[in-house]
């Protein structure tokens, strides 16, 4: 295997030590075989953050531990290694450990590991449960910063939260459904994800909140991350026969097939409103399925969780704070980016 990055960038980035990498790099035995996953992982990492391993001065390691799907997983990759260019004379080096429905014992373990292998601080995406809240204070005490990502865990001593403002994006969802309809306007139905994330939660109430000023009628279902909204909507079709609006407050499942369920039951939807415009969201907005998207910058959200980060190491200057980032209502005429082509 070439020689690309030194021993000592790979023992960084991969958590273990100098003697490991070149045991893994020379293929001799006495190594776990996910260690070695690890070390390859880590060379993997560095190869994506070339240009931050080429500069010079101190180098600061951030953890990114996130629960999600994978498709929020690439996103936040993504926009982190897209950003870390621009935090120069900074030189972050990120550490991905990403999961989908782990036991909160689980992510609260992984937490512990990333302070153990020298951690700078930590991005964290997870359930709102004691034992994450308790894995996030023992950082702090052993002066790891976390900065919380998009849902929140207001109880801990996270030094942050990052990400967008869930209480608006509900308030805003529920002026559009309820605008959008007028006298005869039917059921929305509202589709929640993971209960467990506070974001869901603060999202789900600032949606009533504002619901309650224009009265239109819904009804809720809860699927786990990553289950079809279309399935939801069937479901609700036959139980409902006043559905005629879609609120899907999770982005993890996929949202096609809302209108063809619809269509299938003989009835119209006079609004289907998403989160985050992910590709697929892209090409719903495109075709008509979707009618508007609630989006938010993830590439600044990041931007905004590292400059915490070094503002809690004394990095840089003034106190970390909190971030909520601002709700863009996107519609098929004002995509943030070219919408791709078919």
């Amino acid at each position: 295997m070439p020689r690309t990055f030194r021993v000592r960038d790979i023992a960084w980035q991969a958590g273990v030590s100098e003697t490991t990498v070149d045991r893994v790099l020379n293929g001799r035995p006495g190594v776990r075989a996910t260690t070695v996953d690890e070390v390859h992982r880590a060379i993997a990492d560095l190869e994506r953050q070339r240009t931050q391993v080429r500069l010079t001065g101190r180098t600061f390691v951030v953890d990114v531990v996130v629960d999600a799907p994978e498709r929020f997983t690439s996103a936040v990759r993504d926009a982190l290694e897209r950003t870390l260019p621009v935090l120069r004379p900074a030189v972050l080096r990120c550490r991905f450990d990403f999961s989908d429905e782990a036991p909160a014992g689980q992510v609260a373990q992984r937490l512990l590991r990333a302070a153990r292998r020298g951690s700078h601080g930590v991005v964290l995406k997870a359930p709102e449960d004691p034992e994450v809240v308790a894995a996030v204070d023992r950082l702090r005490e052993r002066g790891v910063p976390v900065v919380t990502l998009v849902t929140d865990l207001p109880g801990s001593a996270r030094v942050a939260y990052v990400g967008i403002d869930n209480r608006a994006a509900g308030a805003t969802a529920a002026y559009l459904v309820g605008r959008w309809g007028g006298p005869g306007a039917g059921t929305v139905l509202v589709a929640r994800g993971r209960s467990t994330f506070e974001g869901e939660d603060a999202r789900f109430e600032g949606f009533l909140r504002t619901l309650g000023e224009h009265s239109p009628r819904i009804t809720v279902r809860e699927a786990a991350d990553g289950a079809p909204l279309a399935e939801l909507v069937r479901a609700a079709l036959r139980e409902d026969p006043g559905v005629d609006a879609v609120y899907s407050m999770y982005a993890s499942g996929s949202s096609a097939g809302v209108r063809e369920a619809f269509a299938e039951a003989g009835r119209t939807c006079r609004l289907f409103v998403g989160h985050d415009l992910h590709p697929e969201h892209e090409h719903l907005l495109r075709t008509g399925e979707l009618d508007v998207v609630l989006h938010h910058d993830l590439a600044g959200d990041l931007r905004r969780a590292c400059h915490a980060l070094l503002q809690a190491r004394g990095e840089l200057p003034g106190a970390p704070h909190s971030w909520p980032s601002s709700v863009q209502v996107v519609t098929p005429f004002n995509p943030p980016l070219p919408l791709p082509a078919p």
